[in-house]
């Protein structure tokens, strides 16, 4: 069984940065797709941003093109999230995510094991 534990949030003015990170143990960390998801109150969970088991191909969805980073560390068996530029509108739960595949998707039912999440705000 895999478990996810995800750190890093909090609350940050706007046009700053904060990277979460999600540790991961249990099954082979380095064959799985990871993806970052996030989910405001009263709106549905969104993928964030996703890469492959070895790093070489990224999903970002158009609202955080050039503003977050994914990135993993397979030694460390760790997935993180760069955010920069962070505005209102990135406030939510973010929940790092494992698919049992190498390759990144950003349908969230692709994705079986996920963290507990933690929470981002962002004030104007």
């Amino acid at each position: 069984q895999v478990l996810l534990v995800e750190s890093g949030g909090g609350l940050m003015q706007a046009g700053g940065s904060l990277r979460l990170s999600c540790a991961a143990s249990g099954r082979t960390f380095s064959n799985n797709a990871m993806g970052w998801f996030r989910q405001a109150p009263g709106k549905e969970r969104e993928v964030v941003a996703a890469i492959s088991w070895d790093g070489s191909t990224r999903y970002y969805t158009d609202s955080v093109k050039g503003r977050f980073t994914i990135s993993r560390d397979n030694a460390k068996n760790t997935v993180y999230l760069h955010m920069d530029s962070l505005k209102p509108e990135d406030t939510a739960a973010y929940y790092c995510a494992a698919r049992p595949r190498p390759w990144y998707s950003y349908v969230a039912s692709d994705y079986d094991v996920w963290g507990q999440g933690t929470q981002v705000t962002v004030s104007s």
